[in-house]
């Protein structure tokens, strides 16, 4: 059985959301953020030698990095759905947007969040640079999504589901104003409007609010 460790507040969401959308049969358990650090608890970190979120288990397997375990449940499970086949215009694009989920997007929030706890001062150059970056990838989120109805064009796949976390949840540990970004407002009222991700939610993280603006 599929086991999805899900550690609240986390990339972990995107496994859950990705079996739902499959709707293959998993197993999921919940572990909760220490109250006062926000880190994982102990008997998550045992999970791997990383023990970071997410972590998946499936027999004798244990396997984390959230764009691996998409990869590795879609092949097992997902019978041609939610990815572009090598062979459909849109490859590249699918391809790109996957992997600028975590590579580009993600990195940058980690980053511009790292700098913040520092307290530096407002007109540090580090601050200001990683802030400026943040604000050309979101930008660049934007004028994607203005152009197409989702990141790989007009099919629904693993691209948005990688993506959707950062523009979301990550905003709990990085605060992003996205009045300046009002396409993915709208690209973020397409995503959540679907009935899958709203069970993964209600499942992985019950009573959150969800930032889809």
């Amino acid at each position: 059985m599929l086991t999805v460790h899900h550690l609240g507040k986390s990339q972990s969401e995107r496994i859950v959301w990705l079996c739902e959308e499959l709707e293959i049969p998993y197993e999921l358990k919940h572990y909760t953020r220490d109250s006062r650090t926000m880190l994982a608890p102990p008997d998550y970190k045992a999970l791997h030698p990383i023990g970071a979120a997410p972590v998946i288990t499936d027999r004798d397997l244990v396997l984390a990095e959230s764009g691996a375990i998409v990869d590795y449940i879609i092949a097992k499970h997902g019978n041609g759905r939610l990815v572009i086949r090598a062979d459909e215009r849109e490859f590249a694009q699918f391809l790109y947007w996957f992997h600028f989920a975590n590579g580009t997007l993600q990195a940058g929030m980690g980053r511009l969040m790292m700098l913040n706890r520092l307290k530096l001062a407002d007109d540090n150059p580090m601050l200001l640079a990683t802030k400026a970056r943040v604000d050309r990838v979101f930008d660049l989120v934007d004028a994607r999504v203005r152009d197409a109805e989702y990141l790989a064009g007009h099919a629904f796949t693993t691209a948005d589901i990688m993506i959707g976390f950062s523009l979301t949840t990550m905003r709990y540990f990085q605060p992003y104003d996205l009045s300046r970004c009002p396409n993915v407002v709208g690209y973020l009222g397409r995503i959540g409007a679907r009935p899958a991700y709203r069970r993964a939610m209600e499942k992985g993280d019950p009573g959150m609010a969800l930032l889809l603006s």
